[in-house]
């Protein structure tokens, strides 16, 4: 699979779900969860860093409508996640996708006021799908070790815990490590002679 704009851009597409509507982030997106990006708990087991402003996230997810790193080396397809029934931001999704098609990191935040419901079970489960169909035959994804509500949505989605991996990422000016999980789209069958 090459990284080129356009496959970035066939790549994030809208998904829908019975509940979620899940649409390619934009620029615009940035004054809806702006509010929400301020609320710390949303912060404990991730180590993005709270937005300062409305105009620097705004900047920030412009930057990432190209869906494509700066140097093309990866597509980075990502989306918002809105509740079908009243409009609500409720979350994100985004992934890395490498020169050789593997998802090297499958990530998503779910806001603190919708954890609890599901959300990101469903949003999640309809990305693997999505990314699965779409000839993304490996997808690896991290979580912080004791994030025991992001590991079990991982595992709902099929991924399976491979591994921990020490000192893999900061949070809060500590190093800590996380655990990996990994989802490989199934091989098909061979017919039986």
């Amino acid at each position: 699979m090459h990284c080129t704009f356009e496959a970035a851009q066939a790549l994030c597409v809208t998904l829908e779900t019975p509940r979620l509507h899940i649409v390619p982030l934009n620029a615009a997106h940035a004054d809806t969860a702006f509010a929400l990006m301020q609320d710390d708990a949303l912060y404990e087991w991730i180590s993005m860093n709270k937005p300062v402003n409305v105009d620097t996230l705004r900047a920030h997810w412009k930057r990432r409508e190209r869906r494509l790193s700066p140097d093309a080396s990866e597509m980075w397809p990502s989306w918002v996640v809105i509740s079908r029934q009243d409009g609500a931001l409720v979350g994100e999704l985004d992934a890395s996708i490498d020169g050789d098609g593997e998802c090297v990191n499958f990530g998503y935040f779910f806001f603190p006021p919708y954890w609890g419901r599901g959300f990101a079970t469903e949003a999640v489960q309809a990305m693997v799908v999505h990314l699965l169909q779409n000839g993304i035959p490996r997808l690896v994804a991290t979580v912080t070790v004791g994030n025991k509500a992001s590991a079990r949505v991982l595992q709902k989605a099929g991924f399976l815990f491979t591994r921990v991996i020490a000192d893999n990422d900061t949070l809060r000016g500590q190093m800590v490590d996380d655990e990996e999980y990994v989802l490989r789209a199934p091989t098909p069958a061979t017919p039986r002679q």
